[in-house]
This record gives structure tokens, C-alpha cells and sequence, in this order.
């Protein structure tokens, strides 16, 4: 990844809609907002997305079918507990992406959800700790040896 993407990813405005009219925002490396604080309790979260994978711009209609995909997965998953609409919005270039923030699910399912729908890197966080920017490794291979890794620290592979 080049310095130029590392750092859109790192100013973006992490949003998530908390009902018809409010909205947090999560910053890199500072708490989360007491809003989303009061939602995750203890648990693991993340902040994902599947539209343009590997950070290059795709048609919206792909981008809508992969987004809605991911949400099934997410569904699918017993871990989750809670899923919220979110947006990432860009400060240079003027972006936006649909995003959902995850409430349940820890670094190892996220990590193969965002290798899944080829996304680069991802939001994810511990309760009320800091928001980190987790970045994916681009070849499947890392990935394997990345998973083989979590199971060696005790972490599940949901």
C-alpha cells in the first residue's frame, strides 16, 4: 500500500447511523464515542466494507451486490450481535464508501471477511479501547500464514 493510501485510509471519518438522525464518528487511534461505547459494552467490533476492493474504484452495482453479500455473511455469523449502517468519508478527493460497523466480531473473522471481498484494511476496536486500522496482507498466502497465527494465540477463525 503507498503512503498516499495509508493515509486517506488514517483521516477518514469513520461514521456510523445510530438512528434516522444521529451519527458517531470513530477517529484512528482515540476512543470510541460514548454513543458506540454504549452499544459494543466489552465487546470486539469492526468497521468494514466491500465496496472497491483493494481500494480501486468499482461501478456501483458491484459495489452493491459485494456490500450486500458481506452483510449476509455478517448475518450468517453467530458472533455478531449487532450491525449498524456506517459510512467511510474521505477528506481528500471528496469519497464516500457504504460501510456497516459490526458489534461481536473480532480480528479473525474480520480479517477473513475483508480478504474474502479483497479490501485492504479495516477499523476494529475493543469495547470502548482505541480504534485501530488493521491492514490485510494482499496475498492469499500471508493470509494463511496470518490465520495459522491466530490459531496459535487461541483466537477463533469466525
Amino acid at each position: 500500500m503507498d503512503d498516499a493510501t495509508l493515509q486517506a485510509f488514517r483521516t477518514t471519518r469513520y461514521m456510523v447511523c445510530l438512528d434516522e438522525i444521529e451519527w458517531a464518528g470513530i477517529r484512528i487511534d482515540q476512543p470510541l464515542p460514548p454513543a458506540l461505547q454504549a452499544i459494543t459494552g466489552f465487546l470486539p467490533w469492526g468497521f468494514i466494507t466491500a465496496w472497491n476492493p483493494h481500494s480501486l474504484p468499482r461501478g456501483d452495482a458491484d459495489n452493491l451486490a459485494a456490500q450486500k453479500r458481506l452483510l449476509a455473511s455478517l448475518r450468517e455469523s453467530s458472533s455478531v450481535a449487532q450491525i449498524l449502517p456506517a459510512l467511510g468519508v474521505g477528506r481528500v478527493d471528496d469519497w464516500s464508501e457504504p460501510s456497516l460497523f459490526v458489534v461481536g466480531i473480532d480480528t479473525a473473522g474480520l480479517d477473513l471477511l475483508g480478504h474474502r471481498f479483497e479490501q485492504d484494511a479495516y477499523v476494529h476496536g475493543q469495547g470502548s479501547g482505541p480504534a485501530r486500522l488493521r491492514l490485510l496482507p494482499a496475498d492469499p498466502a500471508s493470509a494463511r500464514r496470518m490465520d495459522k497465527h491466530h490459531r496459535h494465540c487461541g483466537q477463533s477463525e469466525q
